[in-house]
């Protein structure tokens, strides 16, 4: 007997979607022998004023395991796309920096990953994309997280809430 749900199954959909949506992208990164991880981390500090933040926020708003993530790190550190360290005061951080080198990717990716963002508003409607993301982040705030941050949930979705057109940055 199959067990019948009153609801489709919506992480099934966002992870399709997901799949879907960086398919768009994933031949640029390609490109450039980068990871999504490592895409996500360099856009993510890209985003700062600072270029920089926490291993933990860079965890949280990236979505990458802090197990997954040191290894991660590591990597970019070796191949010269973000510089980390210890500030005196507090040993415990683990303070994340972008390069020039990564910076310099940003400004030669980013062109083409937002070409495909035109793509895709064209496809679907300049509304429908922009419901898209209030959807989205209304999920992300309201929906309590496993580790119960629902504050930084919050903030995380403020983060990637659209800027207006002329203030976009890169996927």
């Amino acid at each position: 007997m199959t067990r019948q749900f009153d609801h489709r199954n919506l992480a099934m959909l966002l992870l399709q979607a997901r799949e879907t949506l960086m398919g768009m992208f994933r031949p640029i990164l390609n490109e450039f022998s980068l990871t999504e991880q490592q895409w996500r981390i360099i856009r993510t500090l890209d985003a700062q004023p600072s270029r920089e933040l926490e291993a933990g926020q860079i965890a949280k708003l990236c979505c990458i395991l802090s197990p997954s993530l040191t290894g991660v790190l590591e990597r970019m550190e070796r191949d010269g796309l973000i510089r980390r360290m210890r500030p005196l005061a507090d040993q415990r951080k683990l303070i994340v920096t972008l390069t020039p080198k990564s910076t310099e990717l940003v400004a030669q990716i980013g062109p083409r990953v937002d070409a495909q963002y035109q793509l895709l508003e064209a496809r679907l409607g300049t509304s429908t994309l922009n419901e898209t993301y209030q959807l989205l982040d209304r999920m992300i705030a309201v929906l309590p997280r496993n580790d119960g941050e629902e504050a930084t949930a919050a903030a995380a979705a403020e983060q990637r809430r659209p800027r207006a057109r002329a203030a976009r940055t890169p996927a």
